[in-house]
């Protein structure tokens, strides 16, 4: 929908969503989002848009008077709770559209994090620095290394001034960095920070935790870059070995048979349930991304070992059944079979066989 900026009030300025210039493009269903043209308002729709328009809405409406002062404050409460909500949905966003390679579309998504950032958190917070490192990362995916610069120095400067920094804010800055060296063709200084990443991380998190995975594939890469293969094939090895346990717990966890009431009749007590363990969107883009790209590697090595690419095949297999896509899984796992047939590990191949009546159980 065109629009004609003489129809507005006097000293009411309309921008783009994307790059702040004149605005003359509308959402015609929030109604307060603009555009300067349609190829913006199509990139903001597909980045995030779609997902927070109708929340859009409702937090860009005018402010409508609250006769008290307890009404005004629960009405800021719930703004604040919406506007925290959003830099969650618009961050994870994001970096699901990094994991996707979608790194044009995950810039719409980054800025609106920042935005929501700096109204939950203000212009200096730490908070801050996530987006600044998915825009860091989208412009290296772009090519636009210039530009990654210019956000990650930013990032960097906020957890410098920053005292107390979390380990886990380190550790993505530092992979961050490591990644804008690789792509500058710097690799020690690359595996200087992924090694930074990796200290960080596992301080966080522990050294054989998903999150803490991250570094040793981007590491591998950059030693499969190098040439040095030895070194790449043990880190993408021990990569696939902690998804595989991740994995192999949550598959477990979901088709465990629910525990037996104690007792009889309305007194009988219900055993409490676990909280069950899962993966967000971008952790789930992340596992599709990393171990379709390691068995792939491993698909076409001459010599690889057997049981590389039957964990590989098995990680998958369990990663789509977490999915519900039960077609890959049981790809995946016939895969896992074949690939498993001469591995002396007889508890392995013994628990790729069960994990594949399960698939064949599910309806």
């Amino acid at each position: 929908m065109t629009l004609n900026p003489l129809a507005f009030p006097k000293g009411v300025k309309l921008v783009c969503e994307l790059c702040q210039k004149p605005a003359f493009v509308q959402c015609t269903q929030c109604r307060v989002t603009y555009y300067c043209c349609v190829e913006h308002q199509r990139a903001d729709w597909l980045g995030i848009h779609e997902k927070i328009c109708s929340s859009l809405m409702i937090l860009r409406q005018p402010v409508p008077f609250l006769p008290s002062e307890e009404e005004r404050q629960k009405r800021e409460d719930e703004m604040r709770m919406e506007r925290s909500h959003m830099v969650n949905l618009t961050r994870t966003t994001g970096q699901k559209l990094l994991f996707e390679g979608k790194h044009e579309q995950a810039v719409p998504a980054a800025m609106q994090s920042l935005r929501f950032a700096i109204d939950v958190y203000g212009i200096a917070s730490i908070e801050l620095v996530p987006s600044y490192l998915i825009l860091g990362e989208a412009s290296i995916g772009l090519g636009r290394l210039s530009q990654a610069e210019e956000y990650l120095a930013q990032a960097e400067w906020t957890v410098l001034k920053t005292p107390d920094v979390s380990n886990a804010m380190q550790s993505r800055l530092h992979r961050n960095l490591g990644l804008l060296h690789a792509a500058k063709g710097d690799f020690p200084e690359a595996l200087r920070h992924l090694a930074d990443d990796i200290y960080n991380a596992s301080e966080a998190y522990g050294p054989d935790d998903i999150r803490t995975s991250g570094g040793y594939f981007h590491m591998a890469n950059v030693f499969f870059r190098q040439g040095r293969r030895d070194v790449a094939d043990s880190l993408y090895r021990q990569v696939t070995d902690i998804w595989h346990v991740h994995l192999d717990r949550i598959v477990k966890s979901r088709t465990r048979t629910p525990p037996t009431p104690r007792g009889v009749g309305p007194g009988a007590v219900e055993p409490q349930q676990e909280e069950e363990e899962g993966l967000d969107e971008a952790q789930e883009a992340e596992a599709i991304q990393v171990l379709n790209s390691i068995c792939d590697m491993r698909e076409h090595q001459t010599n690889r070992k057997p049981q590389d690419l039957a964990t590989v095949c098995h990680a998958l297999a369990m990663l789509y059944f977490v999915l519900r896509d039960i077609k890959k899984a049981k790809e995946f796992g016939r895969k896992a079979v074949v690939a498993s047939d001469n591995n002396p590990d007889e508890n392995f191949s013994r628990n790729i066989v069960e994990f594949m009546k399960v698939c064949e159980n599910v309806k």
